[in-house]
């Protein structure tokens, strides 16, 4: 169930739903996303759907992960980019490749030392992690030439939109825990921003406070 078959028939769902970035069908079909997840789930890890990870948090669907990458990069390569909810490091191991600098924040202490241990055995070299509260994003490194946000808060944070760069991109979805939408952000000036919603989602809460 770890075939590379298997793994080809993702990409050709993904494609089929309009996944069209070679780039990230490419980086997708070669990231072994059965290290990612429990061995006892390991038989499922090909399926385009999200997964338990523990800590009431899963392992984004697969088209989710390329329709936020997609969109990220819609304008082209970013230099640095920040993602908020590192959490089994998949959607980390997917974007790393594709930009520059990659800095990861997550909330839940144990979710983000078994991501490095994953980076690391990927091989994945350009991703700084840090433990910290997700809605605040990493300041001391901002601004971001785009943001990654893999959990949902109400609304988007003021603290991630004044991290963009100008130009800069947010991917976010938005939402209580039954209507969500991902959306679009782009900092258009220093107090111009323009919102477009992608698709409606599903995804975790972004909560507050580190968990140790």
């Amino acid at each position: 169930m770890t075939s590379q078959r298997t793994r080809d028939r993702l990409i050709n769902r993904l494609r089929e739903q309009g996944i069209n970035n070679e780039e990230v069908l490419t980086i997708m079909r070669e990231t072994p996303r059965h290290i990612f997840i429990d061995e006892a789930l390991a038989h499922r890890a090909y399926e385009d759907t999200a997964l338990p990870i523990g800590y009431n948090q899963t392992i984004s669907q697969p088209f989710i992960v390329a329709r936020m990458t997609e969109a990220l990069l819609a304008e082209g390569p970013l230099k640095k980019v920040l993602e908020v909810g590192t959490g089994s490091g998949y959607q980390t191991s997917i974007l790393a490749p594709l930009v520059g600098e990659l800095y990861s924040i997550e909330r839940i202490r144990p979710l983000q030392e078994k991501a490095r241990a994953r980076l690391r055995t990927l091989g994945i070299k350009n991703v700084r992690l840090k433990h910290t509260d997700g809605g605040m994003g990493w300041s001391a490194k901002a601004p971001f030439d785009g943001i990654l946000a893999a959990c949902a808060p109400e609304d988007v944070p003021e603290e991630l939109k004044q991290q963009l760069a100008i130009g800069g991109r947010l991917i976010i979805p938005v939402g209580g825990s039954e209507n969500q939408e991902l959306k679009l952000v782009i900092r258009e000036s220093e107090d111009e921003f323009t919102t477009e919603v992608l698709e409606c989602v599903k995804f975790v809460p972004l909560l507050s406070g580190t968990v140790r």
